[in-house]
């Protein structure tokens, strides 16, 4: 059993931008309507991944991943995932021995922006770069499970979850 350790966080600024050392587009959808668990496919440019992550809000969950064949992943993605698709840039930066993930969202979550960092623990320390804004690992709007149902786009209109505030 795998356990991801995981924060995420709103950005303050773009100061993070010159320090990106690696950037690639993903694609992913939610195969399940989950209560316990979700099952996502997530696809990049040559590579494609089944992942189940338990349903639990906080910085620890069960997560097993896999990597499957790049048309299977595909074509799931295509015929078999919820609407509407994730799709965002994910750039790697690196501060203080970590490695952060800031996801650029597009399509329908387009203008959010977050940046994620695995831990070993809940509570390791790790360098907080002067770019990072207010932390959301709590807060399951922003987990892509709810941006699946409730796009970044239709916060602050008809979105129960994500209420009015942006």
């Amino acid at each position: 059993m795998g356990i991801e350790t995981e924060r995420k966080f709103l950005l303050a600024d773009d100061g993070w931008r010159n320090a990106v050392r690696a950037s690639r587009h993903l694609r992913q959808g939610y195969l399940n309507n989950e209560t316990r668990c979700s099952v996502r496919v997530r696809a990049t440019d040559d590579r494609a991944w089944l992942n189940v992550k338990s349903v639990t809000i906080g910085a620890q969950r069960q997560e097993f991943e896999y990597e499957i064949p790049l048309a299977d992943g595909l074509r799931m993605l295509d015929t078999l995932a919820l609407r509407p698709l994730i799709e965002k840039r994910r750039h790697c930066v690196d501060v203080g021995g970590h490695t952060w993930e800031i996801d650029e969202f597009e399509g329908e979550n387009a203008g959010l922006i977050v940046a994620e960092i695995e831990l070993d623990s809940p509570d390791e320390a790790f360098v907080r770069p002067s770019w990072l804004g207010d932390e959301v690992t709590e807060d399951v709007r922003y987990y892509n499970t709810s941006l699946c149902r409730f796009p970044y786009r239709s916060w602050g209109r008809d979105d129960p979850v994500a209420g009015t505030s942006r």
